[in-house]
């Protein structure tokens, strides 16, 4: 097992190793995701494993030994304190690892990296992830109306965010 960044009762989150990037693809291309989240290339996936500016992160489940996800930061230097969760993906759904995920991520972010907002957009359509987001204390800060195109439709952004005093009101 991998070395450990944050860890939670079931699972560990560490960084993205070269050798986890196949099921990093997997896990993006896969049709319960693939509608949800942004496609990177191989390339794009291992440029970003040496971009200082970004946090590749994958999630196991040290029960059962095995990856179940993974995320993207992006924003890391950024002079604001403003960090994106630019992907998040989860591959074993319905067992409330994508919350564990998301605390631990928050945990990393707030506490770690010293960031003020934690930030993030998701598709209009993906109303299961607005409600994870939302209870895990994300807001609403707007939308970006019909700014990607996805199967040849425009698609509207919400932008969610949470900050780091309401993060620590929580905890």
């Amino acid at each position: 097992m991998k070395e450990s960044i944050e860890k939670s009762n079931r699972v560990i989150l560490r960084y993205t190793q070269k050798e986890d990037i196949n099921f990093v693809l997997k896990a993006e291309q896969d049709s319960d995701n693939s509608p949800y989240v942004g496609q990177w290339t191989k390339e794009e996936h291992l440029k970003s494993l040496l971009n200082t500016d970004i946090i590749h992160l994958i999630i196991d489940d040290f029960k059962q030994n095995k990856k179940i996800g993974y995320a993207i930061l992006a924003g890391i230097n950024n002079e604001n304190k403003s960090i994106e969760l630019k992907r998040i993906v989860v591959i074993d759904k319905g067992k409330e690892f994508g919350k564990e995920f998301l605390n631990l991520i928050k945990k990393l972010v707030f506490e770690r990296l010293n960031a003020h907002r934690l930030w993030l957009d998701v598709r209009e359509f993906n109303e299961r992830a607005q409600n994870v987001y939302k209870s895990e204390g994300f807001n609403k800060e707007g939308v970006l109306r019909e700014c990607i195109l996805y199967n040849e439709k425009f698609v509207s952004l919400i932008v969610m965010s949470i900050l780091e005093k309401e993060y620590k009101n929580s905890n």
